[in-house]
């Protein structure tokens, strides 16, 4: 056992054997902020121990939590309920706790974002103290003769957002987590084929709906599952080969160039990990996989065997050459991972023991390749595989699947944002009944202000009203995503599901409310921009401005959800409330002179 007092905590290691020794380190980087490190070494490679690094903190104004896979479980808990768990692909092993202004008590960030760790903040009843700790080796683990390690511990009194925002810094100064490159096509709204075709898709079909999104605003095509089968039942029976289906796509380097000519980008799904029953390279790998998982009609291929690797890396270079593909929606990497399987033992032919660290070097090798070609390519994953260390391989992060959730698919795109950094932020597919009501369908744009919007439904089915709405809020997202993802975001109320959320940059500023009808207005200058968005089914905003705002004129205009002006007026902005009768789904657009 090993102990470290730092500035407000006592840390702990325990794991120590026979084998096994650990070192344990504090050092204070700035105010408010430690760095614990440790050490652990053998004199010779073995497999080492569980080791716990633990540690308490009071609860003294805390009534918030939040970790990257949360989702709409936010409550504090204990002790005794579930540990998290995180490695490549599963989260990041990062939780903050804060109170109900949003302000950081603690919030804490263990550097090894690749191996599987588990790691918890639980209330501990009979003292009202937050017991703490992270776990290592608590899954299958090869001999090794040393590791080390960070923690990051940050207490300041800022904002919890400010503090993911470092811990996200913190992870992309790291030489192994350092991301990739985001070109601007991976910021521009995509259609994708999944929601509306699924595995129904043809080259006729794509072509005509990429006419029509290319009208609309979209920039790029994402064609999913089931362009590599005549198999429509939506398993995965079929995959391992990706070569194309000639019934659907009779030539697929002319068909992607059909997009190409029509101004849009061209990305192709593959499921990294499986390889199909029926597939003609289920032959050569049957022996070489982690496990089969009858459901899908597949098994997971074992990554540790090098040929394993090629095989997967050699049809995504042939893919990009023959195609001329401009990117990768890269599906099912969290299957390589299973914390109720056993992972084989290591077998002749493999040159690694770690699954981990195979799989880290099957995407290290893959899009080292990839830029070889194209140095621009796009590589979406989604969540949960959307931690630090996946930011190094892929260059867009896309919300877990949620049909015709708005609500839902803002919770998860601003989860990501909160630790994305420059990442590409991209929605779940946008979809709706085209039958609803204009200001209805709306929602599921302005839900998802602030990441990529991607489109999923049959355009030529709708409504004029609809496809107006649609390319009103495509255009919005454009216009203004220099603040929407590029400005200080700034999301409220994380405990409520985020009802208010601002992001800034310059003297442009833009507020989504999609619950309360009160917004509170930070100072605006002669000659700002206050962009107000009612993401509710209600008509009527009221704008707060702060006691000690000094009397100002505003140029106010009044759109509605299909963008069409209906009101313009002279705001007199003095201190205090002043109704803004914002229609439903609709914005304001506040220019104060």
């Amino acid at each position: 056992m090993k102990t470290v007092t730092a500035t407000k905590h006592i840390f702990t290691l325990i794991g120590d054997n026979d084998l096994f020794t650990s070192e344990l380190t504090a050092e204070q980087v700035s105010e408010g902020v430690q760095i614990i490190r440790l050490r652990i070494t053998s004199p010779e490679p073995a497999v080492p121990p569980v080791y716990t690094l633990k540690w308490e903190h009071p609860v003294w104004d805390i009534q918030n939590f939040w970790h990257p896979a949360i989702d709409r479980a936010r409550g504090l808990k204990a002790d005794w309920m579930r540990k998290l768990r995180s490695n490549a692909a599963s989260s990041a092993p990062v939780i903050s706790l804060f109170n109900l202004s949003g302000y950081n008590r603690l919030t804490f960030a263990f550097s090894d974002a690749l191996n599987t760790v588990s790691y918890a903040a639980g209330i501990h009843e009979e003292s009202a103290w937050f017991h703490c700790h992270v776990e290592l080796f608590t899954e299958t683990t090869p001999p090794l003769s040393s590791y080390e390690a960070c923690l990051l511990v940050d207490t300041r009194g800022v904002a919890y957002y400010e503090s993911l925002r470092d811990v996200q810094s913190w992870y992309a100064q790291m030489p192994e987590y350092r991301p990739a490159y985001v070109p601007p096509a991976a910021l521009s709204p995509m259609y994708s084929t999944w929601y509306s075709m699924h595995q129904n898709v043809t080259a006729d079909a794509i072509e005509m709906q990429c006419r029509q999104a290319k009208e609309l605003g979209m920039e790029a095509v994402i064609v999913d599952d089931g362009w590599q089968t005549s198999d429509n039942r939506r398993g995965y029976a079929y995959t391992g080969d990706w070569e194309v289906c000639l019934e659907k796509f009779a030539d697929m380097k002319q068909h992607v160039d059909r997009v190409h000519e029509l101004g849009m980008k061209f990305l192709l799904w593959y499921s990294v990990a499986h390889v199909g029953k029926h597939s003609k390279a289920w032959s050569r790998f049957q022996d070489k996989l982690l496990r089969f998982i009858e459901s899908h009609g597949a098994g997971i291929l074992d990554p540790r065997y090098p040929e394993v690797r090629e095989h997967i890396i050699t049809k995504y270079r042939l893919a990009v050459e023959e195609w001329g593909l401009d990117g990768f929606k890269l599906d099912f990497i969290d299957t390589f991972y299973s914390k109720d399987a056993p992972v084989p033992e290591p077998a002749a032919g493999m040159d690694y023991s770690s699954v981990p660290a195979a799989v880290d070097r099957l995407l290290t090798d893959s899009i080292a390749r990839l830029r070889e070609i194209k140095p621009d390519i796009m590589v979406e994953f989604r969540q949960p595989y959307i931690g630090p260390a996946m930011r190094k391989y892929g260059n867009l992060f896309r919300a877990s699947d949620c049909p015709n959730d708005a609500v839902q698919n803002r919770l998860r795109t601003i989860d990501i944002r909160l630790l994305c950094g420059n990442t590409a932020a991209h929605a779940d597919m946008i979809m709706w009944n085209t039958d609803e009501p204009v200001e209805s369908a709306a929602l599921q744009l302005t839900h998802i202000l602030f990441s990529v919007p991607q489109v999923s439904v049959q355009l030529e089915k709708l409504t004029a009203p609809h496809a107006a709405m649609l390319r009103f809020w495509l255009s919005f997202y454009k216009e203004h995503r220099d603040v929407l993802l590029g400005g200080e975001l700034a999301p409220e109320h994380p405990e409520l599901n985020y009802p208010v959320v601002r992001a800034a940059k310059g003297q442009k500023t833009v507020i989504v409310t999609y619950h309360d009808k009160l917004i509170p207005i930070r100072e605006v200058r002669k000659g700002s921009e206050l962009i107000l968005v009612n993401g509710r089914l209600e008509n009527g905003v009221y704008a707060e401005f702060p006691a000690n705002h000094p009397p100002a004129q505003a140029a106010v205009r009044l759109v509605n959800c299909c963008g069409e002006t209906i009101h313009e007026y002279v705001l007199e902005v003095n201190a205090g409330v002043h109704l803004i009768d914002i229609p439903a789904s609709g914005v304001a657009l506040v220019t104060v002179e």
